[in-house]
């Protein structure tokens, strides 16, 4: 076992990484651990690390949307900052660096924005500091032949929406010029995977605010989504991965934090 490997075992959550946002290896297998849209839920962060702990992971990626809707922001980015993941800017983490407001049009947008607000107020200038060093992209070759390059939105937008429905035409447009193999995007909070041409596209789905649809309600259900990409050469392995949570311990949490609209918040969580 190669001493990346031996790192990875003790879990990529207390292992060193390289610094350089373009991850490059030699070998001929690696596995990756994807997250994303965690929205300040601590308890469905931790309920995947330790989860991830046990997998043998060379890099972890976070694809962004950190600390936003949801009642830990602080400390979710504190235990952002002890994992070694490389991270990319989500929309809500673009938001809490420029705070551009949207106008609220009803009721729900205004206690949406008033928990973005209250979620802002939760951080220290060194949290905004650590926010700042998120990145458009990141990209990792497996081989000289086999990149992956993750994204939140798309490789142009963090708010662009990918989905299984999405005309080619549309992807073509926000994927062009972008020649990985595979690309690995989250936004939406729904798992994919799609194929478009010769690329593969990905979605782990979301840590801290899964999504459900059903019939006219979408509703958060009772799991933590996010995946695994395994590159055995010359074989590509995906593991969509779930992790049951403690639903009534997240809602608590909302209540105790002080998070305005905690009950209103809640109501979506089963």
């Amino acid at each position: 076992m190669s001493p990346d490997c031996a790192a990875a075992d003790a879990g990529v959550v207390g292992s060193s990484v390289p610094s350089a946002v373009c991850l490059k290896s030699e070998r001929q297998f690696m596995r990756i651990g994807i997250l994303s849209d965690i929205h300040a839920n601590l308890i469905a962060l931790n309920t995947v690390l330790s989860d991830l702990r046990q997998q043998r992971l060379d890099h972890l990626v976070f694809l962004g949307d950190a600390a936003v809707f949801g009642p830990q922001p602080h400390e979710v980015i504190a235990t952002l900052r002890t994992i070694n993941c490389r991270n990319v800017m989500g929309n809500t983490d673009d938001w809490l660096l420029h705070h551009e407001a949207d106008e609220a049009t009803d009721e729900n947008a205004r206690k949406l924005a008033d928990i973005y607000y209250w979620c802002a107020e939760q951080l220290a200038p060194s949290d905004l500091e650590y926010l700042q060093s998120f990145h458009p992209t990141v990209e990792i070759a497996f081989d000289s032949a086999m990149t992956v390059l993750c994204f939140h939105g798309s490789p142009v937008s963090c708010r662009d929406v990918i989905l299984s429905s999405t005309p080619d035409q549309e992807l073509e447009r926000m994927l062009s010029g972008y020649s990985a193999a595979i690309m690995i995007g989250g936004h939406t909070h729904v798992p994919m995977l799609r194929y478009h041409g010769a690329r593969t596209l990905i979605n782990p789905g979301s840590v801290g605010l899964p999504i459900l649809r059903q019939e006219d309600r979408v509703r958060h259900p009772p799991w933590a989504n996010y995946a695994i990409v395994d590159w055995t050469e010359p074989n590509l392995y995906i593991e969509f991965r779930r992790a049951v949570l403690d639903v009534d311990k997240i809602i608590q949490t909302a209540f105790d934090s002080g998070m305005p609209h905690a009950e209103w918040w809640a109501k979506d969580w089963s």
